[in-house]
């Protein structure tokens, strides 16, 4: 239901375009600005964060409505609308494609989150990027992903928030290799190697997501229209549509057409949308590019690599979650559960700080990606934990950045030690997020983490499937690791004595700005998941981020071992089975909340068991794991080997079958060439010139006999009579 004014579309159009003006100015003016123009872009995201939490308290939690929360600026009288390749002869099946703005319940939360952290990220790198050599095409390039992400966000159809989706992947590329344009940076090739493979990596998921996207546009109304001609659904006849409005209303008419069985076809095209998920959000096994990513400058990983591009693969699971058969979801239910227990294993041993957080990010996408794949309560859970994992994380991330700025550019915490009354402020945002990462109570991560695991045990209860129940016993696990390495990163970073005197002696807190971006984000750590308290803390009705997130047209909730589809709200879990599951996650939650965090305490905290020997007892599985299970050893002897192999073998076919037949035949060309001057040259000129020699030696031969002389032409006369009588008389 719309309910927005087109005064409210315009707040919404300008908070899209001031990080766009912001690029453009910058691009052009900023190296000639005070201070390089930061202060400029700086002051814009703040613009764009009070519009975005003003849109979101006023409208998104004050809705009051009868319907859900709904509003398309190409249905609103006045709102604005691009229309492209557009034409008004309404002619039947003529396709307009016409793109306005989205804004309910999922777009109000993350343009909120978007806007919040890409302010304070901005005033975070005011100070930790100064001094960079090309510090304004930094601030540029961060302000044009922002927009990027913010259109994303807002995109009604599917086709236009994959060009925005495009366009995040490549600014991700630039500002991931933004050290490698600085020849003064000493890890310049290590940079540059990553931006590539980012690039690449994620690539392959949005081919796959490319091609989910045509498969709905031509087969989705083919479908419908095939079953309007056979009477099982009444109305009027679909055009291809990118609208996710359309996608909804016409999949969910299928799907009831055909007994709520999904159509092959749209099994298929949601594993290719799922795709997409799979390579932006950095699951298995596409997600080797993210800890590579972290040769970025540290804001560039909390912004982009924790708080808002790698959210977009979960944004795009939710926004086309009603379009995922039952087979899908249990496909994402394994992938995301495997993901978060594969990459919380890893993080225990990385000695790198970024490195600790990049795997935890990895790990805690596929908590999300694995909550949505349960459906209902879930689904709620993995959406909302996205907005309270861009809060602690995004303040993890520039946590990390002002240690190693207060540590001059060191990241081996196995160096570090005894910072926290070096770096007072840094400890306790640190702390604060550490905990809501792990699930401390009344910490935001709780209660959104708490309602994953709630969710897994209630979609088991109701529905015993492999993916279900693998999630199950994964996720909990992957919990326990989480609270035991991030406090492992606490413990070796803040505590003890210090292991490297100079470094310690030289630490320093970072400058207000730093500080101020880590306050802000650790306050909205921990209360940033309050909002859930608005209903009952062991229920998900009525809560105001569940009406937030009903689906218009129709959703999908777990019942029976099958997905069923009605019209408008989502309808909750059973209250009994969701409070059964519920009551299980906080003992569960609990338990592996106490074991991670009394392990990291007993090993790396009081020192009680040296961590040598556990590593050296483990033997070669902690070598895998410590190696990454060598994934990127396979992935180069494989993909990266192959590739170059079939490259070089392309490069061979080039030089000498392509080349060498294009070279034959110019050679075959000019040797005729060659043979045809001899002959024109020798022969043809020859003959002619032959000629031309002979008649102009004749001409000299009877050039002699015209003297002029009248005696003589008598004489010669004569003679020839007289020859011809001897001839005549002698025959």
């Amino acid at each position: 239901m719309n309910t927005l004014t087109p005064n409210d579309y315009t707040l919404l159009l300008s908070v899209l375009l001031i990080p766009l003006l912001g690029y453009v100015v910058q691009i052009f003016v900023g190296r000639s600005l005070p201070r390089k123009g930061d202060w400029m872009l700086v002051g814009s995201m703040f613009v764009v964060m009070c519009i975005t939490v003003y849109m979101f308290f006023v409208h998104a939690m004050g809705h009051t409505g009868s319907g859900p929360f709904w509003n398309e600026s190409a249905r609103t009288p006045g709102g604005p609308v691009f229309r492209w390749l557009y034409n008004t002869s309404n002619v039947p099946g003529d396709q307009n494609l016409i793109a306005g703005l989205l804004y309910d319940g999922l777009a109000a939360s993350m343009l909120m989150v978007v806007g919040v952290v890409s302010f304070l990220v901005h005033l975070f790198s005011s100070a930790y990027m100064h001094g960079d050599r090309r510090y304004h095409i930094f601030f540029a390039n961060i302000s044009l992903f922002t927009f990027a992400m913010l259109g994303l966000i807002l995109s009604d159809n599917i086709l236009f928030l994959f060009v925005f989706w495009e366009l995040m992947g490549f600014m991700s590329y630039l500002l991931i290799g933004h050290f490698a344009h600085d020849p003064d940076s000493p890890r310049i090739t290590h940079a540059a190697a990553a931006c590539k493979k980012a690039f690449l990596t994620t690539r392959v998921g949005d081919t796959c997501l490319f091609f989910g996207m045509a498969m709905f546009y031509f087969l989705l109304p083919r479908e419908y229209n095939q079953l309007l001609e056979q009477g099982l659904i009444e109305g009027e006849r679909a055009l291809s549509s990118f609208r996710f409005a359309d996608l909804w209303t016409m999949g969910g008419q299928i799907v009831e057409a055909n007994h709520g069985d999904y159509p092959m076809w749209m099994t298929v095209a949601g594993l290719f949308t799922f795709g997409g998920t799979v390579g932006k959000s950095a699951q298995f096994p596409l997600h080797i590019w993210l800890p590579d990513a972290m040769e970025g400058p540290t804001p560039v990983s909390a912004m982009i690599h924790a708080a808002t591009m790698v959210a977009a693969g979960v944004f795009l699971l939710g926004r086309m979650f009603p379009m995922m058969s039952p087979e899908v979801l249990q496909v994402v239910i394994a992938v995301g559960a495997f993901t978060a227990l594969f990459a919380a294993t890893i993080g225990c041993t990385v000695n790198d700080i970024k490195g600790v957080l990049a795997y935890s990010t990895i790990s805690q996408l596929g908590f999300m990606v694995a909550a949505i794949g349960t459906g209902g309560l879930g689904l709620v859970a993995g959406l909302f934990h996205m907005v309270t994992h861009a809060f602690f994380k995004a303040c993890l991330f520039l946590s990390a950045g002002s240690v190693i700025h207060g540590c001059h550019h060191e990241q081996n915490m196995q160096k570090m030690g005894g910072l926290r009354k070096k770096m007072p402020l840094t400890f306790l945002c640190m702390l604060i997020c550490t905990l809501a990462i792990a699930g401390m109570p009344l910490f935001s991560g709780y209660y959104s983490k708490d309602r994953i695991i709630a969710s897994v045990i209630d979609s088991t209860l109701t529905q015993w499937r492999g993916g279900n129940v693998f999630a199950l016993v994964a996720l909990p696990l992957a919990a326990m690791l989480t609270t035991f390495y991030m406090f492992r990163l606490i413990f070796l970073t803040f505590f003890g004595e210090p292991r490297d005197h100079h470094l310690h002696e030289h630490a320093h807190e970072s400058p207000w700005p730093m500080t101020g971006a880590l306050l802000g984000l650790a306050s909205l750590g921990l209360f940033g998941g309050h909002f859930w308290l608005a209903g009952d803390p062991l229920s998900i009705n009525g809560t105001w981020f569940t009406n937030l997130v009903e689906w218009q047209n129709m959703y999908v909730t777990s019942r029976g071992g099958s997905l069923d589809l009605t019209q408008m709200n989502m309808v909750a879990v059973g209250e009994h089975a969701e409070k059964t599951g519920h009551i299980w996650a906080i003992g569960v939650s609990m338990t592996v909340l106490a074991l991670g965090f009394f392990a990291a305490l007993w090993i790396y905290g009081l020192k009680k068991l040296d961590p040598a020997r556990i590593t050296g007892k483990l033997g070669l599985v902690y070598e895998a794991v410590r190696d990454k299970y060598y994934i990127d050893e396979v992935v180069n002897a494989t993909v990266v080997r192959g590739t170059m192999g079939l490259a070089k073998g392309q490069t061979w076919i080039d030089e000498n079958i392509v080349d060498g037949t294009v070279l034959g035949v110019g050679r075959l060309g000019r040797g005729l060439g060659t043979l045809c001057a001899w002959i024109d040259k020798h022969i043809v000129d020859g003959a002619v010139n032959w000629l031309a020699n002979t008649t102009q030696a004749l001409g000299s031969v009877v050039r002699l006999l015209q003297t002029g002389r009248i005696q003589q032409y008598i004489s010669f006369a004569v003679g020839g009579a007289l020859l011809l009588a001897a001839f005549h008389i002698l025959t």
